[in-house]
């Protein structure tokens, strides 16, 4: 009776000590406001739930996480502020995000500079092409997005395609990809057109490429200037199929297009047509649960882009328990981790591969059909 009593005292001391570990702090950026909030908000949420969650079943080896999250607004300027703050100031161990590619591309210098290591949740290729020693990310390239579409251009015939781009890193970044893979795949740019974010007509830059009589266009960036395109080109009475990239894979650009968002296609993340991927799919039951969870803490079903930020927390949760409280450590456990399920893929890192993703398995082809998503195409 002693022994145990000693033992369960053991215990009770061990509990304590548990519970007064220091906390693993973590940083995160994510464009919470401004005009791609649709994007930084379902991170923070995603983030905050999984933080929650972590620290009620006692932390990471017994470590509760502390979360310092910033919102960039979407500005390169305020990003860079905001890494340094993080790696010198708050003295995190990695940090998350941030949301888009030209805000990602702005701090990689830094992040560089101080050794901390970095998740993207933003989708341009150049942010871990070629390799850098403490840059990883979680979403589909644009390549890999670009590949889907010219597939399925080839295998509908269609030679001839536009382009119309946004001025953003993300869209300058699509761009580079359209026209650099299109002679692999046969296609011909009839026409090259490029918008700014902030625009909010794009009936010249669609009136010329009509004149080209391409057989599809395909449009490449972030809300709303996406939606717009989609409008205007109904307006013009223009009868191409449009592509869209995985940058509007949210109910928001549905919304903002209205029935103009009817039959546009667009490669996108499982998360979107979940419930109609088979049950042999690994993925489809950590998806699924994701959007249980989400749902029933916010009220809504989350985007694809909180499926960014889950990944990148599913990943680095998966590191700290390898690594503990050391950067460079933390570094070489991400570098390493092998089949990870997560909701955009499985991921697989190597030291020549800081996304890990399958291409022939990250995306899927969707339809928008009545208002909502479609698989077209797995």
């Amino acid at each position: 009776m002693k022994k145990w009593l000693l033992v369960l005292g053991f215990w009770w001391a061990l509990s304590g000590l548990v519970l007064a570990a220091k906390p693993y702090k973590i940083g995160a950026l994510f464009s919470i406001t401004g005009p791609t909030s649709f994007i930084g908000e379902p991170e923070r949420n995603t983030l905050v739930m999984l933080v929650d969650e972590v620290n009620k079943k006692g932390g990471i080896n017994g470590h509760p996480l502390e979360v310092i999250i910033y919102d960039t607004e979407g500005d390169e300027t305020n990003a860079v502020k905001k890494i340094t703050k993080l790696s010198v100031q708050d003295k995190v161990l990695a940090i998350i995000g941030p949301s888009r590619t030209g805000t990602t591309l702005a701090v990689i210098p830094f992040v560089e500079r101080y050794k901390v290591p970095l998740i993207s949740c933003a989708a341009g290729v150049k942010i871990t092409e070629p390799v850098k020693p403490w840059v990883f990310k979680v979403p589909q390239t644009d390549r890999m997005a670009v590949k889907r579409i010219y597939g399925y251009c080839n295998e509908k015939g269609y030679k001839k395609v536009a382009i119309i781009t946004v001025s953003t890193g993300f869209g300058q970044s699509g761009r580079e990809q359209l026209k650099m893979l299109a002679p692999k795949y046969g296609i011909e740019i009839v026409a090259d057109e490029i918008f700014g974010p902030k625009d909010v007509d794009m009936t010249p830059q669609l009136t010329r490429i009509r004149a080209k009589n391409p057989d599809a266009v395909i449009c490449w960036g972030t809300n709303p200037g996406p939606a717009i395109v989609a409008k205007n080109m109904r307006q013009l009475g223009m009868k191409q199929q449009l592509f869209m990239s995985h940058g509007v894979a949210s109910k928001r650009f549905i919304a903002l297009a209205g029935e103009a968002a009817e039959g546009i296609i667009l490669p996108a993340g499982k998360i979107l047509v979940a419930d109609q991927l088979p049950d042999s799919d690994p993925q489809k039951k950590v998806i699924l649960d994701y959007i249980a969870k989400y749902k029933a803490r916010y009220g809504e079903e989350p985007s694809a882009f909180g499926g960014h930020a889950y990944d990148a927390f599913l990943l680095l949760s998966k590191a700290l328990e390898k690594a503990g409280p050391d950067r460079a450590k933390i570094r070489d456990a991400l570098e390493n981790l092998k089949g990870v399920v997560g909701i955009h893929g499985i991921f697989n890192m190597s030291p020549q591969d800081h996304n890990g993703l399958d291409e022939k398995e990250a995306f899927v082809l969707v339809r928008i059909h009545n208002g909502d998503w479609e698989l077209l195409e797995k």
